[in-house]
């Protein structure tokens, strides 16, 4: 089996997100992103507190690494951190992860061979016949 291996960005989040933080933060991540494939682990470790302008940051950080064919998750969220997600609603869009390393290797995912997706007529799968 083949790993398809990309490039994963890693980037820690500052314990306070405010707005020039904020910003500058957001400038050092769409820099570091591959404009084919952004593959970006948000490193919470640090973070205890977030606000409504750290919730729209990491949507905007999501919607960017979408844009760029790929995905962003997050590892070491503390618990704090994870309810004010749930309470805004935007958990489930977010795959997160108790380390870095399990959140960079979640990236790594198998290639397929290419027989195995192979077109299958419809007719040639037959539903069990019942031995009646």
């Amino acid at each position: 089996m083949k790993i398809q291996v990309c490039d994963v960005v890693v980037q820690q989040l500052p314990e306070r997100l405010s707005g020039k933080r904020g910003r500058v933060f957001w400038g050092e991540l769409v820099e570091s992103m591959n404009p084919d494939h952004a593959s970006i682990v948000l490193d919470y470790s640090l973070v205890r507190q977030m606000d409504r302008a750290a919730v729209y940051l990491l949507l905007c950080c999501l919607e960017e690494a979408v844009k760029r064919d790929g995905d962003l998750k997050l590892a070491a969220i503390s618990s704090e951190a994870m309810a004010i997600l749930e309470f805004a609603g935007v958990s489930r869009l977010f795959e997160s992860f108790c380390t870095i390393a399990e959140a960079v290797s979640s990236f790594r995912r198998p290639l397929t061979d290419s027989t195995s997706n192979a077109y299958v007529p419809f007719s040639s799968h037959r539903a069990p016949q019942n031995a009646a």
